[in-house]
């Protein structure tokens, strides 16, 4: 027969490995979500940079396509005196 004092002691091992599981498992649960944020962050952070990125190469070719207006000139070719 087993004493009382080995049933107590079975039932705080018992609950106290129970509560080391959950504690365990409920820390795997945050830590994952921790780390799914963070990604998502990083991600959107990163399209930011590539966008402002897109931006300014498409600056930059339209920089490249402006054609080279003479002073006098306007862009259909005639001076505002030829008018």
């Amino acid at each position: 027969m087993v004493s009382k004092f080995e049933r107590r002691k079975d039932t705080v091992q018992e609950l106290t490995e129970s509560g080391a599981t959950h504690v365990g498992k409920i820390a795997m649960i945050i830590a994952g979500a921790v780390r799914d944020v963070t990604r998502e962050i990083g991600d959107w952070i990163t399209d930011g940079i590539e966008m402002r990125e897109a931006s300014k190469r498409a600056q930059a070719d339209a920089a490249d396509e402006e054609p080279d207006i003479v002073e006098g000139e306007t862009d259909g070719g005639e001076s505002p005196a030829d008018k």
